[in-house]
């Protein structure tokens, strides 16, 4: 009995051990890549608050009103910078650890999930620093108050850049989350677009809580938001009547090719 009881209980602890090396790989590669980009803190600093001080008026700048913002707002912005470059190598592992177990079909479809995702998400996050950025301190720079300098602190800033990456970045994932309602049977094309007026005012919604108050970044975040949910749906009838015509079959085939 204690036989088969460690037999049974091997594959797991083989699974859970190249779990924790591939978290330790993730780790240390994260590691790596931040203690090679601090020196370059400063720098990448003034890269990301460079939207903002192409339009602030003459005279006006930046301050820090805490003692240690100096050192620590670079260093989480370059801890930030880190995580995304090691996208690529978090991605690989992921992939390098769930794929064993997937179908041959699901692989075919998870992993161009996976990488698109990854790079809507990017795309998202350069959407909002080439176009919305410019576009909103442009806009609120123009409507400051006489004899009111605007002197951003660098943290608070920091904070806003953040949130908007986050928030248009997963925005930017409509498309990944509209395929897989549709691959998983949740829902159908033709459902989602009798729901398109629902979705619209939702993307609006969702525009006015995640950007500032302003029309123009409400927009700049809302319509993206549809018509990428669009492009989602575009996409899911493509997939929609292949995945239901054989996708028993295919899974009958790939479990007895395991089987065997």
């Amino acid at each position: 009995m204690s036989n088969e009881s460690s037999d049974k209980e091997l594959p797991l602890v083989q699974h859970l051990l190249e779990l924790r090396d591939r978290l330790l790989h993730l780790i240390y590669f994260l590691v790596i890549t931040f203690f090679c980009l601090f020196p370059f803190s400063a720098k990448i600093y003034g890269l990301v608050s460079k939207p903002l001080l192409a339009v602030l008026p003459a005279g006006a700048s930046m301050i820090a009103t805490d003692v240690a913002s100096p050192f620590l707002t670079p260093m989480k912005l370059t801890f930030f910078v880190a995580m995304l470059i090691s996208v690529p190598f978090i991605l690989y592992q992921i992939w390098s650890f769930i794929s064993p177990g997937l179908y041959k079909h699901e692989q075919r479809l998870a992993l161009p999930l996976l990488v698109s995702s990854v790079l809507l998400f990017f795309l998202g996050m350069a959407f909002a620093y080439f176009l919305v950025f410019p576009t909103i301190f442009r806009f609120m720079a123009g409507i400051g108050l006489e004899g009111v300098t605007t002197m951003t602190d660098i943290t608070k800033y920091l904070d806003f850049v953040l949130h908007m990456f986050f928030a248009f970045g997963f925005a930017f994932e409509i498309p990944i989350a509209t395929l897989l309602l549709i691959h998983a049977g949740v829902t159908t094309p033709d459902n989602l677009a009798k729901k398109r007026p629902y979705i619209i005012v939702g993307c609006f919604v969702v525009g006015m809580m995640l950007t500032p108050p302003d029309v123009m970044s409400q927009l700049m975040l809302a319509v993206p938001m549809w018509l990428l949910f669009e492009a989602g749906l575009f996409f899911g009838r493509l997939i929609a009547k292949p995945a239901d015509e054989d996708e028993n079959e295919t899974e009958e085939a790939e479990i007895v090719e395991k089987d065997k």
